[in-house]
């Protein structure tokens, strides 16, 4: 009886990586994960397109820097042709232009190639419903967004946040402003990581914010962080 119920809920992946020497083990790995199956591997964004439009496909896990089309235009295509489908980027790169890049075409997750198994399938469960950033890449884009604010993070003018934001949304927003990821901001608070991710949907909706970087930005232009 239990079995349908796991059915409906496995992760379709794609793993996307030039390098056969990478793309195979991982796909080998992921595809152990009970929840996880590796419905295709690509060796570059033309092979991923096609790969999703035969589909159904719920996650790319997807490098940078590949030949044909590179992750960061395969990723602004998937987003705008299938939105439906979570970007998790995994490279090498750490860099502000790669990081800001892949954000910016609509990545929900960005690790590097430092992080480890339970890392990657703990982004790849993620990246369906929060956005995910290892703390590498959370601190720089912390340290640019912060670079870009006025001097006195003084309120941004037109920066106001809804006046339906709980008291809680906004120390959860608050938190996130300051580069805490959800389990961090479960143990500030006191309070468990799915009530976290319920405040995070409701904050997100409210203020219109897309992802997590969006909501660093938002944090810190309204004077939060």
């Amino acid at each position: 009886m239990s079995e349908p119920t796991e059915e409906r809920h496995r992760l379709r992946v794609i793993v996307a990586d030039d390098q056969a020497a990478v793309r195979e083990p991982l796909a080998a790995v992921l595809g152990l994960a009970e929840d996880i199956d590796v419905v295709a591997a690509a060796a570059d964004g033309t092979e991923v397109l096609a790969a999703v439009a035969a589909g159904p496909v719920d996650v790319v896990l997807m490098d940078l820097r590949m030949p044909v089309m590179d992750g960061i235009e395969t990723t602004r295509r998937l987003c705008e042709e299938y939105p439906q489908v979570a970007v998790v980027v995994l490279t090498t790169f750490a860099d502000d232009d790669s990081i800001l890049g892949a954000l910016g075409a609509g990545a929900r997750g960005y690790l590097t190639k430092n992080a480890g198994r339970k890392d990657i399938t703990r982004a790849i469960r993620a990246a369906a419903g929060q956005s995910v950033l290892d703390r590498e890449v959370q601190d720089r884009l912390l340290a640019t967004v912060r670079n870009t604010a006025a001097p006195t993070h003084a309120p941004v003018p037109g920066s106001a946040l809804p006046e339906d934001l709980t008291r809680r949304e906004r120390e959860v927003l608050a938190l996130i402003g300051q580069g805490l990821p959800n389990r961090g901001i479960a143990e500030r608070l006191f309070i468990s990581e799915a009530t976290v991710k319920t405040h995070i949907n409701n904050l997100f909706a409210k203020a219109g914010i897309q992802d997590r970087a969006a909501a660093v930005r938002r944090a810190i232009e309204a004077g939060l962080a």
